[in-house]
């Protein structure tokens, strides 16, 4: 038994080296990856691929309050609307995986505030590709000149997107309760978040 415990010990000794190795590899993998990312503003030729990543996210029905069954013309139209600044993010390995919108919020003298979207094609997630398009909206939105940001309608469900909007500086300001219909969970609350784009 004593010799079990010392090989389980020499084991953990052994492992924990390998096992900070990958992580940094997978850090560094990471790392690259996202520097060889470029975000631009979307051009015509992109409608395709858009389409594909708008149709794959909104047909899910878990994350936008949009029709699940919205054709091709009405969602690019929603997408490429006067007013609003597209983007799509890319990579070598993988193309255009990911697209953002980025638009005041109300009109008039409500102008100053942003409101903002964002799909992430489901092969590209967890990459880091939506942290990099948020990141990328911020500071086109404090170069464009816009004073603070609003999401409207951020479905209470989707940890990930909350977690990430919090890390970047966002508040929760409001909850709508039961807004959403959910297609698994059912009725479920909606927040409406929040943050300055001003230097404090």
């Amino acid at each position: 038994m004593a010799c079990r415990a010392k090989a389980r010990r020499a084991c953990c000794v052994i492992c924990a080296p390998i096992a900070a190795g990958i992580a940094t590899n997978e850090a560094v993998g990471l790392r690259f990856r996202l520097a060889a990312m470029k975000i631009r503003p979307a051009t015509d030729a992109d409608r395709d691929v858009i389409w594909n990543i708008f149709h794959e996210v909104v047909a899910a029905g878990d994350t936008y309050a949009l029709d699940p069954n919205i054709s091709r013309e009405d969602a690019l139209a929603y997408w490429f609307a006067p007013g609003t600044h597209t983007y799509v993010a890319e990579q070598p390995a993988i193309g255009v995986a990911g697209t953002y919108i980025l638009r005041p919020n109300q009109s008039g003298s409500g102008s100053h505030v942003a409101n903002a979207g964002f799909m992430v094609s489901a092969n590209a997630r967890g990459r880091g590709l939506g942290r990099a398009m948020a990141e990328h909206c911020l500071t086109e939105a404090r170069r464009l000149g816009f004073r603070a940001m609003q999401f409207n309608y951020v479905i209470s469900t989707n940890t990930a997107a909350i977690r990430l909007w919090q890390d970047l500086g966002f508040e929760i300001v409001g909850t709508l309760a039961s807004a959403f219909r959910h297609p698994d969970k059912g009725y479920v609350d909606v927040y409406v978040m929040y943050r300055s784009l001003r230097e404090k």
